[in-house]
């Protein structure tokens, strides 16, 4: 059979655009459909402009430590609305690169909701179109429990287009997400609490960093309330609202921001037209091969749930065209030793195994940590202190763990993870000459384990 197209995408995305960017390189035809925005969520309401409200949060600091080094300063004042638009500016700068991107690669863009209407054909817009092979790369969407006024909470995709910041704010979750807008909108100079139902949050981190990242969250004048949770939102006629806690208590604030995870963007999508299947959390469920129960039908990035970032998706939108279009290149997706950021106030980096999965696993570890408080500060007032730790597997020496809290972390372990995915020990760490003076040379002196 003749079909219009080798492969048609759903979902303009990091993972998509990458997928139909290496087909059509490889000499497939290749075809984009997408309903909102170029780039998916970490270009227009994701990675991209978080981090640079968390460089506008960062300034408050600098300005306040910048009179340590001779600098004297007037009076700072921020304009939310300045930033929000900048923040717009350049989002629709990346939103045209990725067009250019298509297009320049020879994909065809099909810009409405694409819906599959059997296991080779889509409809958008009107239009019916065959292909091959589909793939699936729709991504996620923020997910606000079905409280009582959970219609006055907004989710991270509102939150970067708030027309005024607001004085007061809960921010409800205690995952990545919700730890780095409380320090964004505490930054910023709102009265900022983040609430969350677990004893600590970052449940999966390794528990130095939490309980590191807890204290210096705290010193910086963050409200942290833990084991607390919303039962009911009631908005005030003064346009405030009320949060009414599972507890009793009652909290006013201006903004309910909910970061208490994500969901599959399958709406409408037409998989019931098919034989695709979902797993028990609700992910379009693959193979190894990424391809579903519906053999024409594949699927990558945060619809499937597995990890969840932006490069982990990339590197799935790539195995996905080499396999179909370019077998010899094709080599699977390693999801060991995948290094990640949460960009908090203070940053953390992570690479690897936390001391708890490692003696999870059976490993025997040795743990080096080193806290201190960096250079820069030393000629100011700020206490902050930054955490570095390493876990090492006391048999063979291997480092399985690299763990940061403190400024520039994703930077720092980034070059750290090739170091352990090429299999590094503590004695390679160790032989290492540091760059002096520098933060990161404290990762090759450690000597010292931890008592245990």
């Amino acid at each position: 059979m003749a079909y219009d197209f080798d492969l048609y995408v759903i979902g303009a995305g990091s993972g998509g655009v990458r997928a139909a960017r290496f087909a059509a390189g490889f000499g497939a035809k290749v075809a984009v459909a997408e309903s909102r925005y170029l780039g998916g969520t970490c270009v227009n309401v994701g990675c991209v402009p978080k981090k640079l409200l968390v460089y506008g949060a960062h300034f408050a600091e600098d300005f306040e430590q910048a009179s340590g080094f001779g600098w004297s300063l007037g009076a700072a004042n921020f304009d939310w609305a300045t930033l929000i638009a900048n923040k717009d500016r350049e989002i629709n700068r990346l939103n045209g690169i990725y067009r250019n991107l298509l297009v320049n690669s020879g994909v065809t863009l099909h810009e409405g909701h694409a819906r599959l209407v059997d296991p080779h054909q889509v409809e958008i817009n009107g239009e019916r179109f065959t292909a091959r092979h589909i793939l699936i790369a729709t991504g996620g969407w923020p997910q606000i429990p079905q409280i009582p006024g959970h219609e006055h909470a907004i989710g991270s995709n509102e939150a970067f287009f708030l027309k005024t910041l607001p004085k007061r704010v809960l921010v409800v979750g205690g995952g990545y997400i919700a730890v780095e807008f409380a320090g964004i909108f505490h930054g910023l100079g709102a009265q900022t609490s983040l609430l969350y139902r677990g004893d600590l949050f970052l449940r999966g981190f390794d528990g130095a960093v939490r309980k590191h990242l807890q204290e210096e969250l705290t010193k910086r004048g963050l409200d942290l309330q833990f084991n607390a949770d919303i039962e009911r939102i009631d908005k005030q006629a003064d346009g405030s609202l009320k949060a009414t806690l599972k507890d009793g208590r009652v909290l006013a604030t201006d903004c309910v921001f909910y970061a208490t995870g994500r969901r599959p963007m399958l709406d409408n999508l037409g998989l019931e037209n098919t034989g695709v299947k979902l797993d028990k959390r609700g992910f379009v469920e693959v193979d190894d091969l990424y391809q579903t129960a519906e053999s024409s039908i594949l699927a990558i990035g945060d619809v499937i749930g597995r990890v969840q970032l932006t490069p982990v998706a990339l590197a799935e939108g790539m195995a996905v065209a080499r396999r179909l279009f370019k077998p010899e290149q094709y080599r699977p997706v390693d999801y060991a030793m995948i290094p990640t950021a949460v960009f908090s106030l203070p940053n953390i980096g992570t690479v690897g195994l936390s001391e708890e999965d490692a003696k999870g696993k059976g490993y025997k570890v040795k743990v080096f940590e080193s806290r201190f408080r960096p250079m820069k500060l030393t000629l100011t007032g700020c206490q902050e202190k930054t955490l570095m730790k390493l876990v090492v597997d006391a048999d063979t020496d291997r480092v399985l763990g690299c763990h940061m809290v403190g400024p520039d972390a994703g930077e720092i372990v980034q070059g750290l993870a090739i170091a352990l995915k090429a299999g590094a020990t503590k004695q390679h760490f160790d032989e290492t000459i540091g760059v002096h003076p520098t933060a990161a040379e404290e990762f090759v002196t450690m000597r010292t384990p931890v008592a245990d």
